[in-house]
């Protein structure tokens, strides 16, 4: 893994512990057009890494990631086709979490929405800050919520509240989320460091083997279901960017303005 071929993640090894952040703070670590591509193959890479056994996934700054970067958003409405482009790359991202044997730990120090939230939520071991707000608000923005957010919250809190959430795009504070089984710890933003940073060590101190191949067993299931709903909900979202709802809600977003949606 060629740490310095990455542009928007920032890596760091320490022993075989790796810390992996969003490194976009800027843009409280939106996923482009660049971001994308990176994340589907630094889980890829991270598969095979023979010099790591842990990770931890954060991100820089005062977010995890907020998601879909808005600017690409409408470059995706003019030319359709890159979000065509970009669905292997969704694919990738979900099924190469699953199958990396090496214990992701969620770090969610922040926002963790849309995509974000996806990402944050196929962690192996989930840990938040109190200042994290963690949703999937796709149907605010016109887009059906296919990036793999149809896929994890029934599997983590049962349908009916993934149909709540997942419908009404709300976000849930770190402590409700805690609550309902979405994640696994909230910890105090003074102590979250210090909390994962034993967890992984716990890990690292374990049998690694056992550990690596209990997770892929557990995974199993997960992945069936990966299968079963991603090809259509991903299908399902490039419909919704061709619509005028979703149009309408990045004009308002840029313009700082509640979207006047018609359904169409």
């Amino acid at each position: 893994m060629e740490f310095s071929s990455y542009k928007t993640l920032r890596l760091e090894r320490q022993g075989r512990l790796l810390r992996a952040d969003f490194n976009r703070p800027d843009t409280l670590n939106a996923i482009d057009k660049v971001a994308h591509p990176e994340v589907a193959r630094f889980f890829a890479e991270l598969a095979i890494d023979p010099l790591t056994d842990v990770v931890i996934l954060s991100g820089a700054g005062r977010a995890f990631s907020a998601g879909g970067d808005l600017n690409y958003m409408q470059e995706m409405i003019e030319d359709p086709e890159l979000f065509v482009n970009d669905i292997p790359d969704v694919k990738r991202i979900v099924f190469g979490m699953l199958d990396c044997p090496k214990p992701i730990i969620g770090k969610v120090n922040g926002p963790a929405v849309g995509l974000g939230a996806t990402i944050a939520l196929l962690c192996d071991v989930i840990f938040a800050s109190p200042a994290a707000k963690i949703g999937d608000p796709h149907v605010k923005v016109g887009f059906t919520a296919g990036d793999g957010g149809a896929v994890i919250w029934p599997h983590l809190i049962g349908h009916a509240r993934a149909k709540e959430f997942l419908m009404t795009g709300r976000l849930l504070s770190a402590e409700e989320a805690e609550r309902i089984g979405l994640i696994n710890h909230v910890v105090p933003a003074a102590d979250l460091d210090r909390v994962v940073d034993e967890f992984a060590h716990e890990l690292l101190s374990g049998a690694m083997r056992a550990i690596q191949w209990t997770k892929l067993s557990i995974n199993i299931g997960l992945k069936q279901l990966a299968h079963a709903v991603l090809d259509a909900s991903v299908a399902y979202e490039a419909l919704s960017n061709m619509t005028s709802d979703h149009q309408e809600a990045v004009l308002a977003l840029r313009e700082k303005r509640t979207p006047q949606f018609t359904g169409k």
